[in-house]
């Protein structure tokens, strides 16, 4: 009798895996965090010197500065003390605790945005923004009538423009620049996007 014919022999296939993820050379990665920590140091420096020039400032006006505007270039520069309970130029002056709160919850969030800064640009800008609104927030928390009520010592006066302070500046041009830079594609990491929406490193 012919042999039996074999039934189908069944194999068991492993499931295939994912290709793993290429790993990161130490000295790659030693790079990066060492970039990381030198963008962050550059932010921390723009936003100490925006803090010290705002603090001295206010206080160099609020001793000397007398109480009658002081008018020069021809009118184009006057130098008046004001004390504004609202936010930049005088905007929202019943919500002083509001804007008070929401300069707290924006210094929190640059901090946190600056644990993955890569951008020398970004740096600066976010820098221009944390002094700013730390400048700003030091007068609400340290002046009268009240903490986290204090008001805002201004003193730059321009033509049909409210009066501001160093503080206000930096928030302005730093929120100008980070639109820039956003329409420019540069991100925080450093990375640039492209026409194509893929991102392409940069080395700034």
């Amino acid at each position: 009798m012919p042999p039996e014919a074999e039934g189908p022999t069944w194999r068991s296939v492993a499931p295939s895996r994912p290709p793993a993820a290429p790993a990161v050379p130490p000295a790659a990665a030693g790079m990066a965090d060492t970039a990381r920590r030198r963008r962050v140091g550059i932010l921390l420096a723009v936003a100490a010197a925006v803090l010290a020039a705002d603090a001295i400032s206010k206080a160099i006006v609020v001793a000397e500065l007398p109480r009658h505007p002081v008018r020069l270039l021809g009118g184009l520069l006057t130098l008046q003390v004001m004390r504004n309970s609202g936010a930049a130029f005088n905007i929202g002056t019943s919500m002083t605790i509001v804007f008070t709160a929401i300069a707290v919850g924006v210094i929190a969030f640059i901090l946190r945005t600056a644990r993955r800064l890569r951008s020398l640009p970004w740096a600066v800008t976010l820098g221009l923004l944390l002094g700013g609104a730390t400048g700003n927030l030091a007068d609400r928390l340290l002046r009268g009538p009240a903490p986290l009520r204090g008001y805002v010592v201004d003193w730059i006066g321009l033509p049909h423009w409210p009066v501001f302070n160093l503080a206000d500046s930096a928030i302005v041009c730093g929120g100008a620049i980070a639109i820039l830079l956003s329409v420019l594609g540069m991100r925080v990491d450093g990375a640039r996007e492209t026409s194509t929406g893929a991102d392409e490193p940069s080395g700034r």
